[in-house]
């Protein structure tokens, strides 16, 4: 019982937080049931002048009175397909103008998420949640806001009707009825169990799905494929098999639909029959009885209608809760209010910090780090993987808090700084990077939407990306495919490089974004920052000694902690790790050297 209440509370509360989304589809929505009860009244009107007209036909009345009677009929017939088409209209405005509406809240609030709220949700949840289950939510409110009217108001209307024509015959309507109810209640509840993780598989299977592409060159390298099929068949096959059952269950809804139908019509056709051809007599006539069928059907069929509504609403319930956290869910990264809108400089502090991922990690990532970066080095970092390199320079742009200690960007903690402010002066460029669709113009602008010609010209020759720019067909105006397949892992890198470049940022990160170009190329871009943005704190994360050798201090990290530091002459002396690693990148060039 406790159980229930609970689950009646939280669907409450999914509806109150979906029904803010209607906004102002509000007028469709509400338009579209009024014409349904129009709609429903002259369908109900006409079996009642039916009858009427039949009675009066044996009664042997006039040309003029069947005419008139049959003129209202055609009348309200067309009334009622007005309105039924009017309704129709106004049930899609509303149902798609809604879905919009959930889509564009849903993807404002993600575009809000921190990393760690995107970490929890999965990209591929988020996907399915942007898709699937909006599509589930859009019809089953369509079907609401039209079917779920018309279905009951077609049942009270059309009871009252045929209480009023058969009198107790109408009765058998209130003994099908909770029977037809108390068995779509113990389907809804088991169904909904299955939908909860079915919807938990389509995640999976996106997953799947997403990751096969993405690593699509990588599974053709390794002949993976067969591997690849044969994982996602049994997802798809899992998902599958939990459909069937979820299909199986509300499959009994129309059967025992079927069975109150003929249960009704049974008994209407043989009493009803009995009263027409009774001495009585008076109890009913042929009018009568023909338009008691009319109402039996109209009952049930509408009843059929409920019932439809009711398996969209099943399926739509889970996706309405999935769609509900994500709009309720608040980003753990808070945005002050009046936040600080400009960073004084370039400088970096690091203050005792402890990070680990999710509150509920049991180790840290990053354990006691300590570091101050004057405004203008340049500081290379280097380290095997899964030292937290990266870990380290994602809170300097508040990609992620900390967990203990504080980060100062231009003296001041980041956590006090507008987050668009801070990260416009923050360039980060991935090793893993991404361009966008469009021409190569359109993705150097992201950098600065306002940069001019010689301004993305300047750019890309200081990371060494004019050189294959300026030898395609249409140069800057050249097309980008979606992530940028049709460049080279290098093209990519220096493209994104220049894209940093443009931003003019206070401190630019340079994660291992080199790793795809040679060493002449890398040292000219070094070279180009510079001549470019001297004054620029500049991170560079990499994997060659070479990449960092220049800068004006080197961090060796290992297990999340800085374990030596210096400039290379200092390192040299030492650090044995730092030494040992030079010493085996350069092995080649000093034994042709000796």
């Amino acid at each position: 019982m406790q159980e229930e209440k609970v689950m009646q509370r939280d669907t409450m509360q999914v509806l109150k937080i979906l029904s803010q989304s209607i906004r102002e589809f509000k007028k469709d929505s509400i338009l579209c049931p009024l014409l349904v009860t129009g709609e429903v009244i002259l369908e109900c009107m006409i079996p009642f002048f039916t009858a009427q007209l039949v009675n009066k036909m044996k009664e042997n009345a006039s040309m003029q009175m069947i005419l008139q009677y049959g003129l209202i009929l055609v009348v309200m017939a067309i009334l009622s397909l007005l309105f039924g088409l009017w309704a129709g209209n106004f049930a899609a405005s509303a149902s798609t103008g809604f879905a919009r509406n959930i889509r564009r809240d849903m993807f404002r609030r993600i575009q809000g998420f921190s990393f760690e709220n995107i970490d929890r949700f999965e990209s591929s949840s988020l996907v399915t949640r942007l898709t699937t289950d909006i599509s589930n939510v859009q019809m089953a409110y369509m079907m609401l806001v039209r079917t779920a009217f018309r279905g009951p108001l077609m049942i009270v209307f059309s009871f009252t009707a045929a209480f009023l024509i058969g009198g107790r015959m109408a009765i058998i309507f209130c003994l099908v009825i909770p029977i037809l109810a108390i068995g779509l209640i113990i389907i809804t509840k088991k169904a909904m169990k299955i939908f909860n993780e079915i919807f938990k598989r389509y995640d999976a299977l996106n997953e799947s799905v997403e990751e096969n592409i993405q690593g699509m060159r990588v599974v053709k390298t390794y002949v993976r494929e067969d591997y690849e099929k044969e994982k996602f068949n049994g997802k798809a096959e899992s998902l599958a098999l939990d459909f069937i059952s979820a299909e199986k269950l509300i499959a009994i809804a129309n059967p025992l639909m079927q069975f109150c139908l003929f249960v009704v019509v049974l008994f209407v056709l043989s009493f009803g029959s009995y009263l027409v051809v009774s001495t009585s007599g008076s109890a009913l006539d042929v009018g009568q009885l023909s338009a008691l069928l009319t109402y039996s059907y109209q009952i049930l069929s509408s009843l059929m209608l409920v019932a439809m509504v009711f398996v969209m609403v099943v399926i739509s319930a889970a996706s309405s809760r999935r769609i509900a956290e994500v709009l309720t869910e608040e980003s753990t990264m808070e945005n002050p209010a009046n936040g600080i809108k400009e960073v004084k400089d370039g400088s970096i502090d690091f203050y005792h910090v402890f990070f680990k991922y999710s509150k509920d990690a049991k180790k840290n990532v990053l354990t006691d780090i300590s570091l101050h970066i004057p405004s203008g080095q340049t500081v290379g970092i280097l380290g095997g993987t899964g030292s937290a390199k990266s870990s380290l320079t994602q809170l300097i742009s508040r990609l992620y808090d900390v967990t203990e200690g504080d980060v100062l960007v231009g003296s001041e903690d980041v956590r006090k700084y507008d987050i668009q402010a801070l990260r416009d002066q923050v360039a980060v460029v991935l090793q893993k990077n991404i361009l966008f669709s469009g021409t190569v113009a359109e993705n150097l602008r992201w950098g600065n939407p306002n940069a001019s010609q010689a301004e993305l010209e300047e750019a890309c020759r200081l990371s060494q990306a004019a050189e294959f720019i300026e030898r395609m067909k249409d140069g800057y105006e050249s097309h980008v495919e979606q992530g940028g397949s049709n460049f080279s892992g290098g093209q990519k890198q220096r493209l994104c490089i220049a894209r940093a470049l443009l931003k003019k940022p206070k401190i630019l990160i340079l994660d291992d974004s080199t790793s795809a170009v040679d060493t002449k190329t890398d040292a000219f871009i070094r070279m180009g920052f510079k001549e470019y943005i001297p004054d620029t704190t500049k991170i560079i994360i990499a994997q060659r000694v070479s990449s960092v050798m220049d800068a004006d201090q080197i961090l060796i990290m290992d297990k999340g902690e800085i374990i030596a530091r210096g400039t290379h002459e200092e390192l040299m002396a030492n650090s044995p790790i730092y030494r040992e690693t030079y010493e085996s990148q350069n092995r080649k060039e000093v034994e042709d050297g000796e």
